[in-house]
């Protein structure tokens, strides 16, 4: 006789915990920055990674970069690194990877936007609201890096913003 076939477990996706990893910011011409009217260039660098760390958990990472620049000179110079620890569970191995690359940064990103614009304003700025963005590219970016052979690991997709 055979044994009876257990049913297949139902897939799961679930978020752990959100927290910030590293934040920084430097504003290397203070205190007499703030005694100048300025209207600097703003740039804005997004990288997002993930990396398993224990059977079904894994974290995610979404960098955030923001210069501050008025010509040559660094007006500021911001940099925050969410993360998140996520719990994936019998998902099919197809399916990792956008959740990983999109679904996951997008848990992430609202939470990042409000530790760039607390630490900007905090630093005496005026507040800078990352504007929303679609992981989807930054997702089809990587897997176009590693269809044409260059390593995937270490290298994080990059999405850069001018404002």
């Amino acid at each position: 006789m055979s044994e009876p076939q257990q049913p297949p477990q139902p897939a799961t996706f679930q978020i752990e915990k959100i927290y910030v990893k590293d934040l920084s910011l430097e504003i290397p011409h203070a205190p007499a920055i703030f005694t100048e009217q300025v209207q600097p260039e703003i740039q804005i660098q997004i990288n997002s990674e993930a990396q398993q760390f224990g059977e079904g958990y894994y974290e995610v990472t979404v960098t955030a970069t923001v210069t501050a620049k008025m010509g040559e000179r660094t007006i500021f110079l911001a940099e925050a690194e969410q993360a998140g620890i996520f719990s994936l569970r019998n998902v099919p191995a197809g399916d990792i990877g956008p959740l990983l690359g999109v679904a996951c940064p997008t848990v992430i990103f609202p939470y990042l936007r409000e530790t760039v614009s607390d630490v900007i304003t905090r630093g005496g700025f005026p507040p800078l609201l990352l504007a929303p963005i679609s992981f989807d590219q930054l997702y089809l970016q990587q897997q176009q890096q590693q269809a044409a052979g260059q390593p995937a690991s270490g290298q994080p997709g990059q999405i850069q913003v001018a404002q």
